[in-house]
């Protein structure tokens, strides 16, 4: 069964890090874009951040305003996984995390959660002191 897996969710003081993974099983992440939203209590889901595919020839990524410049979204191929580095964390990144796969989704559209494909289970984050 075909499955994306999130992880590295937890409670953090405001200006701290996490680093949230997604590990795919029975299928290879290359060849899907993939996407990482949020969600808030009473708030619709957020792209937050964005990798092409890695078979592409014009690899990129994308963020969100509210976090460019703090979040990092990075591949590990060896370990079928992508990462989420979160530094400088605030009260307002407070959230459940969830991560997608797409084939088809490109930089144009990937804050369009209905693009994607395969979706993970969400994982919880909390900025708090």
């Amino acid at each position: 069964q075909v499955q994306l897996v999130e992880s590295g969710g937890g409670l953090v003081q405001p200006g701290g890090s996490l680093r949230l993974s997604c590990a795919a099983s029975k299928f290879t992440l290359d060849y899907y874009a993939i996407g990482w939203f949020r969600q808030a209590p009473g708030k619709e889901r957020e792209g937050v951040s964005f990798i092409t595919r890695r078979d592409r020839s014009d690899t990129s990524t994308s963020y969100a305003d509210s976090v460019k410049g703090r979040f990092t979204i990075s591949r590990d191929n060896a370990k079928n996984t992508v990462y989420l580095q979160m530094n400088s964390l605030k009260s307002d990144d407070t959230a459940v995390y969830y991560c997608a796969a797409g084939l088809l989704v490109t930089s144009s559209d990937y804050d369009n959660p209905f693009r994607y494909e395969y979706w993970g289970q969400g994982t919880q984050v909390t900025v708090s002191s």
